[in-house]
């Protein structure tokens, strides 16, 4: 799985989500318990048959702000789809989900994925139900072009040279700004790979070759990497 939620307090579950406090409603500000928007989260997604394989979540000192990552049951080509969440008591971010194939989300703010459906802010007129229900609605809509968008990677054929060349340009001319030692493994993962589903000559199996290679970095770095690699890969395919 390539999704991360990377926490510095530590990570709970929903239960231990459940005890975090909830600060009393004002005439204009109404927050939302931030167990409350998972569980309706979980059931909106339960609603439309998608199911929740796995879920972490951190929470601020404070207690004010709440991150969270969950991973869906719905999979293709051996990728799984993850929802990052974010939510808060004291109006310093707005409710908002994103969602991809890799999805990162961290307490120092960065929330990052494919797809980001627009959310409302806590007013006294907000419904959650509401919000999530379209939220979700619109996450179902892009499925699909992510889904076409791998299988497009899957098709591209790659010759050797050009594969070469690619791992050339990113490293040695550094048009991808990731770190320069890491050119021989991504060489290596690509032209020996340890997965048969790897085995084939293709954009897809070249990513997964640097993306396995980035997972030595540190959780911010290897991010950052992995979200440029995208638009490498595209520019050139």
């Amino acid at each position: 799985m390539d999704s991360t939620l990377i926490a510095y307090e530590g990570k709970l579950d929903r239960p231990q989500l459940a005890l975090v406090p909830t600060p009393e409603a004002t005439a204009t500000h109404k927050p939302v318990p931030h167990v409350e928007v998972v569980n309706a989260l979980v059931e909106t997604l339960g609603f439309r048959h998608i199911g929740v394989h796995s879920e972490e979540y951190a929470v601020s000192k404070d207690g004010m702000k709440m991150f969270g990552l969950m991973e869906l049951e719905t999979t293709f080509n051996g990728c799984r789809f993850a929802i990052g969440i974010r939510n808060s008591h004291d109006k310093t971010m707005r409710l908002a989900m994103t969602v991809g194939y890799r999805v990162f989300v961290c307490q120092n703010m960065a929330f990052q994925g494919d797809f980001e459906p627009v959310l409302a802010k806590h007013s006294k007129h907000f419904s959650l139900q509401n919000a999530l229900s379209v939220g979700v609605d619109q996450m179902q809509r892009n499925f699909d072009p992510m889904v076409k968008a791998v299988d497009r990677w899957r098709e591209s054929q790659l010759t050797d040279v050009s594969a070469k060349l690619l791992i050339y340009q990113a490293f040695i001319e550094s048009d991808l700004e990731v770190p320069k030692h890491l050119a021989r493994p991504v060489h290596d993962l690509y032209f020996n790979p340890q997965v048969e589903e790897f085995q084939s000559r293709t954009i897809w199996s070249l990513s997964n070759a640097f993306t396995s290679a980035f997972k030595t970095l540190d959780p911010i770095p290897q991010f950052k990497a992995t979200a440029k690699l995208a638009g490498f890969l595209e520019a050139r395919s």
